[in-house]
C-alpha cells in the first residue's frame, strides 16, 4: 500500500500540493473547530488554537494555487511549502512547550501526531523536489 502511494507520487509529484493542501484544511478544521470546541479535553488555549489554525489556511491557498499554476518548474514551490511546514512545526512546538502544563494527555498526543505527520510530509516533499532536479 505504502509503496503504491510512493510510486504514485513519484509519477505525479505535483499531487503533493493537493495532499498538502487538503492536509492543511484538515489541520485548520481540527485546530480551529474541533479542538476549540473541546478545549477542556485538549488543554490548548482557544487563542493559541485559532492562531495555529490560521497558518494552514494560508498554506492551503498556496498549495492549490501552486497545483494549478506551477508549470514544469514546480520544485521551488514545493520546497517553499516544505519549509513553511517546518516553520509551522517549530511554532507548534513552541506553543506546546509554552502551554505544556495546560495540555491534557489527549492534547499532547494530538500535537505529537500532527508533528509526526507534517514532518513526514516535509521529508517526502523535499526528497521529491530534490529527485526531480537530478
Amino acid at each position: 500500500m505504502l509503496q503504491k502511494i510512493v510510486n504514485y507520487i513519484i509519477k505525479n509529484p505535483k499531487q503533493l500540493f493537493l495532499i498538502d493542501g487538503f492536509g492543511a484544511i484538515l489541520s485548520a478544521f481540527l485546530l480551529g473547530i474541533v479542538l476549540v470546541h473541546f478545549e477542556n479535553c485538549f488543554g490548548m488555549p482557544v487563542k493559541a488554537l485559532y492562531f495555529l489554525a490560521i497558518l494552514p489556511c494560508f498554506f492551503a491557498i498556496y498549495d492549490f494555487i501552486c497545483f494549478f499554476k506551477a508549470g514544469e518548474n514546480w520544485q521551488p514551490y514545493l520546497r517553499i511549502i516544505a519549509f513553511a511546514n517546518l516553520i509551522y512545526c517549530v511554532i507548534s512546538i513552541g506553543f506546546v512547550v509554552n502551554f505544556y502544563e495546560l495540555l491534557t494527555d489527549l492534547g499532547k498526543l494530538y500535537f505529537l501526531l500532527e508533528l509526526i505527520i507534517v514532518l513526514l510530509l516535509v521529508l517526502v516533499e523535499l526528497k521529491t523536489a530534490t529527485n526531480a532536479d537530478n
